[in-house]
């Protein structure tokens, strides 16, 4: 019996394994979301906006390394998603999005809501085409599919309500979505020039990102044979970090000292699964480099290489360790690591709290989330002052996840994605690390987190400011502006809405509230006053960065806004 192309269409998402759609209905999308009604297989997850769909369906590819959907309605309704979709293809997340159209007939008039998704979601996908045919069903939503998955991104079908509801007649060329990844490594040859420039280097530093996701254990081995420092991007601090001897932090804006001079160090670096964007953080110039990637496009686009490798991280290094020779030096390796106990020293001495004395610092209200929160909790982090702090005071284990806009670097992620993430695991403590600017411009989506009653915990760092860009002002020797927020008691709002709310306002309450918070059986918002003085500066400081922050500091007290420099100084230097 011949379909509609809504019921097809579920039909094939529930084939390929997916378990639901995050979206906003409206009119154009009306079929489909009925026969996801009538399907039972798949939930619908409603949300107030579409962007915070985007996000969550972003948060559970990531998570599961499986296809997730979102879906819009027409013109307004699936633009919301786009720039959720932005993030999710800039993060490797297998997404399918759904863009309802208009009225078939009506497509190129001008008419009410039209827009061109074919266009609009080009550039955020690896494939995005309109279905205007059921003569082009199954093969666009297979082809739609399997290019999120092969690929690892969005892609988009644009698909009008009308259309949606013509008969698919001939399926004869519908078949099972392939999900298995295949082994890819280098050739022989080019291991064996791989192994011939560890073999011959004296200093070899690693710098691993998200692509050494499941290569951990390869890499302690890696270590032990050449004894190396690792190094790690932001979005491999959760795939490389822990119970890990041979890890020396974090290098980039938000990283440590020691991760950008164990890169300066090394007459050999080895870029393993990452396109760390940062390029004056890549001392390359005098070294010799290796560049190890799935994509071949990223070699090379960061810095100058000796060598591009296109390779799964485990499965090449699997067959390198044969070829590799045992140093004994360990001359570089230790300089690195007790570089790296220096930097960890400096930075914990700021992860303190005393009693009565505020505002209270977000390392340490960080340090503490970290310390109470599961082994096997997953963390989101907003972009700017919550990521930074999530970078260097939590601690991953080997089933702790940290997400965030790590690539693309929007606000607003964390608390979308924390949705995305409890849905997926409604067993697991999700922990959203809140910005107050990030936290306010999708705050309508708490009411999805109310809906469902999801357990997740919301912690915001209410500083009243959008701290990381007041930073960057005071860097250049500006005192910032457009920067302050009027906050509302976020915590009294969030039981107005009906969710466990507590407000922090000194140190010493810190782990009480985090305690509770984790223990409460539902959604719970955190509203922490933090110091909104804390610096949040580069391991590699610039002469120009240096002389505008001095710069800054004398015109704010020029100006007469002394307390203000007084309280950095203190704040930072001083306790």
């Amino acid at each position: 019996m011949s379909k509609t192309i809504a019921a097809k269409l579920v039909a094939q998402l529930v084939q390929a394994g997916v378990k639901r759609v995050h979206g906003v209905t409206g009119d154009s999308l009306n079929g489909i979301v009925d026969e996801i009604r009538q399907s039972g297989k798949i939930e619908w997850i409603h949300y107030r906006h579409e962007e915070a769909a985007a996000f969550a369906a972003g948060a559970e590819a990531q998570l599961t390394g499986t296809l997730a959907v979102c879906a819009g309605s027409c013109g307004p309704g699936n633009l919301h998603l786009i720039n959720g979709l932005y993030d999710c293809h800039r993060s490797m997340a297998p997404v399918l999005a759904i863009a309802a159209h208009i009225p078939s007939s009506e497509i190129g008039t001008g008419y009410f809501q039209e827009t061109h998704p074919e266009l609009l979601f080009r550039e955020c996908s690896h494939y995005c085409e309109i279905i205007s045919s059921a003569r082009q069903m199954p093969r666009v939503l297979q082809i739609a599919m399997q290019n999120a998955i092969g690929l690892r991104g969005v892609a988009v079908i644009g698909l009008s309500g009308d259309v949606a509801m013509e008969k698919v007649e001939d399926d004869y060329l519908e078949h099972p979505i392939l999900l298995t990844r295949p082994a890819i490594r280098p050739s022989d040859a080019e291991l064996d020039k791989l192994a011939t420039l560890i073999n011959e280097a004296s200093k070899v530093t690693l710098l691993c990102g998200r692509g050494c996701a499941g290569a951990h254990d390869v890499l302690i081995q890696l270590g032990e044979i050449i004894l190396s420092p690792m190094v790690h991007a932001l979005r491999g601090k959760e795939h490389v970090e822990y119970d890990n001897p041979f890890d020396v932090g974090m290098t980039g804006l938000i990283g440590f000292a020691s991760g950008f001079h164990s890169l300066e160090a090394a007459d050999l670096i080895i870029l393993l699964g990452t396109d760390f964007p940062y390029s004056n953080f890549l001392p390359t110039k005098s070294k010799k480099v290796v560049q190890l990637d799935i994509r071949a496009e990223r070699l090379g686009r960061r810095c100058r290489i000796d060598l591009g490798l296109v390779g799964d991280v485990k499965e090449t290094l699997e067959a390198l360790l044969p070829l590799l020779q045992q140093k004994t030096d360990k001359k570089h390796l230790d300089q690195c690591v007790n570089d790296y106990r220096d930097s960890r020293k400096s930075l914990d001495s700021h992860a303190t709290g005393k009693e009565g004395t505020t505002p209270i610092h977000p390392e340490y209200l960080t340090k503490i989330i970290s310390e109470t929160a599961a082994d096997n909790a997953i963390f989101t982090a907003d972009v700017g002052e919550p990521t930074v702090w999530a970078a260097r005071y939590l601690k991953m284990t080997k089933e702790r996840r940290l997400l965030g806009s790590f690539n693309h670097g929007s606000m607003a992620s964390a608390m979308p994605q924390a949705i995305g993430a409890q849905l997926e695991y409604p067993g697991r403590q999700v922990i959203s690390l809140s910005g107050d600017g990030g936290f306010a411009m999708m705050m309508g989506d708490l009411l999805t987190i109310y809906q469902y009653n999801l357990p997740v915990k919301i912690v915001i760092y209410n500083n009243g400011q959008l701290g990381f860009v007041a930073m960057e002002m005071k860097v250049a020797g500006l005192p910032p502006f457009g920067t302050d927020l009027k906050n509302p008691d976020f915590a009294k709002m969030a039981a107005a809405i009906g969710i466990k709310g507590i407000r922090v306002e000194s140190p010493e309450n810190i782990q009480e509230a985090i305690e509770k918070a984790l223990a409460h059986d539902g959604p719970v918002l955190i509203d922490v006053v933090v110091n909104p003085s804390a610096l949040t500066m580069p391991p590699k400081i610039e002469l120009s960065q240096a002389k505008g922050f001095g710069i800054y500091m004398l015109k704010q007290i020029f100006n007469g806004n002394g307390s203000e420099v007084w309280q950095t100084l203190k704040s930072n230097f001083l306790e």
